[in-house]
């Protein structure tokens, strides 16, 4: 049993597994993530549940390597293990869910019920387990690359596996799904850029801060907010042909799918460009969005979707970091690759 999992009586079998399971990772996902909770709601019912049940081991993998619970800091345990030994936790119940066994935290037998349903690659979920390694391990980033490679870990593979569950085609595809991802977390590294050195993270690069003139302790000097505010600009700069080529990426997906994926683009990049405006203004508070700007983007979404289906497609552009693995060079593009014009 991990850390910090609670005992669980298996449900029963069947789609009653499921429908038990669903129902615990959307409580749970409820109470610990309200943003997430509401962009779901535009999914169908069934690509909505899976994107529960993949979220919640998702969470929970975070709040253990974190010692949290539902993403709230919650009082240290005597003898708690050290990250890493929580890691390999995670990694081997993970493995145990896979192989069929039952008697586990519902976040793992959720994500096992995902990837069974789905035919998700195992191997998605070992390289999301590597960005928890980084965290756990307080990895540094010498150049960009090395930060764009966490990004796609922790945030550019969970892109991935939502574009398989909501039907995605082709390797071209799935590159612009971990796009969206690797936009996501930019605008993340961006807003949270203090409070994470104050946690000991620091997720811009080595070349970056030189370039500031700043070490890893000045992130969280007032003083130097300035500079600070720089770097988060130049991160949130930095997403914007991630999220451009994302949105090109809508096309493939189904229409309700994409509905509510062009709502979350539109919601998170607006958080970093709200971020860019405010500078060093910005971490007085938590930049976040409304709930008016919410439902604005919920509209625009609806006609972002529609201007994917009549727009001329971009080819996605070769100097973006890519995902590993991709398809192999000369194998045959799949009708949902032509679609997106990729």
């Amino acid at each position: 049993m991990s850390v910090a999992s609670e005992p669980l009586q298996p449900p029963s079998s069947g789609q009653a597994d499921r429908a038990e399971l669903a129902a615990l990772a959307e409580d749970a996902i409820a109470k610990g993530s309200k943003s997430f909770a509401a962009a779901a709601k535009l999914f169908d019912p069934e690509v909505r549940r899976s994107a529960m049940m993949l979220y919640a081991w998702c969470r929970h993998c975070d709040d253990v390597i974190d010692g949290q619970q539902l993403g709230f800091a919650r009082r240290p345990t005597a003898g708690q293990p050290e990250p890493m030994q929580r890691l390999s936790d995670l990694a081997i119940d993970t493995l145990r869910a896979l192989s069929g066994e039952r008697d586990l935290h519902p976040a793992y037998l959720s994500v096992a019920d995902v990837v069974a349903r789905h035919d998700l690659p195992q191997r998605l979920l070992i390289e999301h387990l590597e960005g928890y390694r980084m965290d756990a391990g307080g990895e540094r980033y010498a150049t960009i690359d090395d930060t764009l490679g966490y990004c796609y870990c922790v945030a550019g593979v969970v892109g991935v596996m939502m574009a398989l569950i909501m039907g995605a085609k082709g390797e071209r595809s799935l590159d612009r799904a971990s796009d969206l991802g690797i936009a996501f977390q930019l605008t993340n590294i961006a807003r949270d850029i203090v409070e994470d050195a104050r946690n000991g993270r620091v997720y811009v690069p080595d070349d970056w801060l030189a370039e500031a003139g700043l070490d890893a302790a000045d992130l969280t000097d007032p003083a130097r907010r300035q500079e600070v505010a720089r770097l988060a600009a130049r991160l949130v700069d930095l997403a914007e042909p991630y999220y451009r080529s994302a949105f090109i990426g809508l096309a493939a997906l189904p229409a309700r799918s994409a509905w509510a994926v062009a709502t979350a683009h539109g919601v998170y990049r607006q958080i970093g460009l709200d971020l860019r405006a405010k500078g060093a203004a910005a971490y007085g508070t938590r930049v976040s969005t409304r709930r008016r700007d919410k439902l604005r983007h919920v509209v625009l979404g609806a006609l972002k979707v529609a201007a994917t289906r009549i727009a001329w497609p971009v080819p996605r552009p070769a100097k973006l970091w890519t995902r590993p693995k991709g398809r192999p060079k000369g194998e045959e593009r799949t009708s949902g690759d032509r679609r997106a014009g990729l």
